[in-house]
């Protein structure tokens, strides 16, 4: 179930956010970034509509995911 990230308290998000960067094997390239750039670039891919907020039910966790276009070529 997708969740507006606009109706998730600030702080929330941001600690969501924080734990998805900070996961082991998360990948930036050649150059590492500091842990407020990589936020700051997921919250901008969700400000954008790239990535959007989930909310599992059955496991009762959220998670961030990549938005799939629905287009079809």
């Amino acid at each position: 179930m997708d969740i507006p990230h606009d109706r998730l308290p600030p702080d929330v998000l941001h600690a969501l956010i924080e734990e998805f960067v900070t996961r082991d094997g998360t990948d930036y390239g050649e150059r590492e970034a500091s842990l407020e750039t990589k936020i700051a670039h997921v919250m901008r891919q969700i400000e954008a509509g790239k990535v959007t907020v989930v909310f599992d039910p059955e496991t009762e966790s959220c998670d961030l995911r990549e938005v799939q276009s629905s287009a079809k070529p």
